[in-house]
């Protein structure tokens, strides 16, 4: 049967946000594609969390090349979905895509070289069954490629039409600051800049928040929950279909130490003091600073989706809130 969106998904959506001065707005919670639509997944709950994301007014699909298991499924599956379900709506929607990591064997299948960014778009579109994406990415810095060889190749995608914006990810910032100078003397300025960002890992506020401030380029956070640590999915263990369960997972079993789950326990319980789950303060609190054009969640289900998305009914904290939210995420282990 044919999907058929909600009418109403524009005026009940999750707001949206503009991405630094360009004229392009971002919803405030996208949705990543980088676990859970790959061929060992639920094809079948992956397609009806992408409905029920758009539902929402989630417009901005999140990709890499290499994203799912194998490399490559989660931009084919999803071209699959684009074409069977979403072909009407392709212009309300935004799609990124990157390359910078291990896709293919050899020397011209990694990092950022000329051969290897242009080849690894070619193939995600293919893979896709697109024209353009939206977003393009340098999904790392490569210090082994002069940075204007990779920006010039990106630049270049621009150009020939096959993505409409180009943005970097993970640089870090002296590499960042010349990577957005060459953009925009190449005439394509860098519209975004994506890094991790959670209660946990809170580097990008000294190093990058200050710079794309500075520049007026938008900023999206993945990982907002630190791979599902920060949710009330490991307060009780480790579950099987977890990602730390899962042998092809990023987060790794011995990451889950007793230290750390004595400190989600206990933002769990401040959460629930402010009626929200922790994986919604988790998200509330990455959307309180204004640098933060948008958050990319990577959700296992709808249920999950639905829950991250009413993070939105109180993105409200106090000082003292913050600060001993702070104190708690921030102690030793």
């Amino acid at each position: 049967m044919q999907y058929t969106p909600n009418p109403e998904r524009y005026k009940n959506s999750v707001g949206y946000n503009y991405c630094g001065k360009s004229g392009l707005q971002l919803p405030r919670i996208s949705l990543g594609l980088w676990h859970n639509f790959g061929d060992v997944n639920d094809q079948n709950e992956a397609k009806k969390m992408l409905f029920t994301a758009f539902d929402n007014g989630i417009t901005h699909f999140d990709l890499a090349n290499n994203y799912g298991t194998p490399f490559g499924s989660a931009e084919i599956n999803f071209g699959k979905f684009l074409k069977n379900d979403f072909a009407p709506y392709r212009d309300e929607l935004i799609i990124s895509t990157k390359a910078g990591h291990l896709m293919w064997d050899g020397p011209y299948g990694d990092w950022g070289s000329r051969k290897y960014i242009i080849a690894s778009l070619n193939q995600s579109l293919k893979r896709m069954g697109l024209d353009y994406v939206d977003i393009f990415y340098s999904h790392r810095y490569d210090p082994n490629t002069p940075l204007e060889e990779t920006m010039s190749a990106l630049s270049d995608m621009v150009k020939q039409g096959k993505a409409l914006y180009v943005g970097i990810s993970k640089y870090p910032p002296t590499k960042a600051r010349e990577a957005y100078r060459l953009l925009r003397e190449n005439g394509t300025p860098c519209l975004i800049h994506q890094d991790r960002y959670n209660l946990f890992n809170r580097d990008v506020e000294q190093s990058i928040f200050p710079l794309v401030e500075e520049k007026n380029i938008g900023f999206i956070g993945f990982s907002p929950l630190a791979q599902g640590m920060l949710s009330d999915k490991y307060l009780d263990g480790i579950p099987t279909n977890s990602r730390a369960g899962q042998e092809f997972g990023f987060l790794k079993k011995e990451q889950i130490k007793p230290e750390k789950i004595e400190k989600i326990k206990r933002l769990n319980e401040f959460a629930q003091n402010r009626k929200q789950t922790l994986a919604q303060m988790a998200l509330a609190w990455c959307l309180r600073d204004k640098r933060v054009t948008s958050v990319i969640i990577g959700t296992s289900s709808v249920k999950q989706l639905k829950d991250n998305i009413k993070a939105l009914d109180n993105l409200n904290f106090t000082d003292e809130e913050l600060w001993l939210i702070g104190e708690i995420a921030a102690e030793s282990e």
